[in-house]
């Protein structure tokens, strides 16, 4: 016969959440730490009592959520997020496969779902063409945001200021056709903010165009859908395949 659970007071479900919010904090404030941080910097960073950091990592670092980046101290987050966001990737991919699907079978194209990570797209899911002649590029891979139709749709969802932090400066130039000056960049995504289509003309590879837009979920997330193809019939393609892209932005704005 089983003990019934204790009956939670008012007082403990509040002190359970406030426990949670601080622990997101700490996670939160080494999201973006590749080489870790302190228990003082992440004290600063959240606002809250170094006793209190120092209890909540050792609780974290014992769910592998936080690991340690160094001897001296410093902590980054830990190798559980791995299984987590693959189980999380994979669901949220799911999520967009249908109008994935439909959107490739309408153009017989290939298309990508792409996210932002650091100063890259990376390639989350994909729905390759049928057609002998596609573009392609492996799930899991990364681009330059600057020069990709999926990079541009991503940046463009972020303001100028935090657009120039991400990029760090200079551009390195891919093609010809890659625009390494970020003013000309800044200005070309204050088009893809009125018209939701980011365009990809050889910039990042001879031989492949893109047009790309940028999606978000019921849950607030935002990615990027594009439609890579040869640049042999991009041209006389490139219409159908942004309003075709309009089109599936809309159905997953309904749904």
């Amino acid at each position: 016969m089983s003990t019934p659970d204790p009956v939670s007071t008012p007082g403990d479900d509040r002190n359970g959440v406030q426990v949670i919010r601080r622990a997101v904090q700490i996670l939160n404030a080494l999201r973006d730490e590749r080489d870790g941080a302190s228990l003082s910097q992440i004290a600063e960073r959240t606002g809250l009592a170094r006793s209190t950091v120092h209890r909540l990592v050792g609780a974290l670092e014992s769910e592998r959520l936080i690991a340690t980046a160094s001897r001296s101290g410093r902590f980054r987050l830990g190798p559980a997020f791995s299984t987590y966001a693959q189980a999380a990737e994979f669901n949220f991919a799911l999520d967009f496969h249908p109008v994935m699907s439909r959107l490739s079978q309408s153009l017989n194209e290939t298309v990508d779902l792409a996210v932002l990570e650091h100063d890259h797209a990376r390639i989350v899911h994909q729905i390759a063409a049928t057609r002998r002649l596609y573009a392609v590029s492996l799930v899991g891979a990364v681009f330059p945001t600057y020069c990709t139709a999926c990079g541009k749709a991503l940046l463009a969802e972020l303001p100028d200021e935090q657009v120039e932090r991400v990029l760090g400066g200079r551009l390195e130039r891919h093609t010809p056709h890659t625009v390494v000056d970020v003013d000309a960049l800044l200005a070309e995504l204050e088009q893809v903010r009125e018209t939701r289509i980011a365009y990809d003309r050889e910039e990042h590879t001879i031989g492949i165009c893109a047009v790309g837009t940028s999606l978000t979920d019921a849950a607030g997330r935002v990615v990027a859908m594009s439609v890579p193809m040869p640049a042999q019939r991009f041209a006389e393609n490139e219409t159908a395949a942004a309003e075709a892209l309009l089109a599936a932005r809309n159905e997953v704005a309904r749904a």
